[in-house]
């Protein structure tokens, strides 16, 4: 039953986010990873499949501090269990550009940063997923963003 009420749970925080409403959809979203952790532990799957979930959210509600924070606790742990190439890690990484490049208090070493992600992503989406899937163009579109960002900084560039 935990695993049914963890999933009905982990919709209606989506559905809360949806709709705006980021911090009723966060006490969710916290419960059901906790929960995830705790039975499942830090390494399974669907404990980093909620960590992503709560991490989308920070994200989308531009709380890029605690994106960043979350991310960098989870994505060496989806690298080593899932591999660099899963779509949870894959979704980590780009949570970290979006992150990088969405604050807008953001630094040119950020940018530099996501392009450096983003260029190492692309290799790896483009041999997995191929040139033509949504995740691949997604990271294209972030690349130009990246780009066009650094330019801002350095109009010679």
């Amino acid at each position: 039953h935990e695993a049914i009420n963890s999933s009905a749970e982990g919709n209606l925080a989506n559905c809360l986010s949806d709709l705006g409403r980021w911090d009723e959809a966060f006490v969710l979203k916290r419960g059901v990873y906790a929960r995830r952790v705790a039975t499942l532990g830090v390494s399974h799957e669907s404990t980093l499949h909620s960590a992503l979930s709560l991490i989308v959210s920070y994200t989308d509600s531009l709380r890029f501090a605690e994106a960043k924070k979350m991310i960098l606790e989870q994505l060496p742990i989806a690298n080593r269990v899932l591999g660099k190439d899963h779509q949870i890690s894959l979704a980590l990484e780009r949570n970290v550009v979006i992150s990088l490049l969405g604050d807008e208090k953001s630094a040119r070493e950020d940018a530099l940063q996501a392009e450096k992600i983003i260029k190492d992503m692309l290799v790896r989406l483009r041999r997995v997923y191929g040139h033509h899937h949504p995740d691949t163009r997604t990271m294209e579109y972030w690349l130009r963003r990246a780009q066009k960002k650094l330019a801002a900084y350095d109009p010679r560039a």
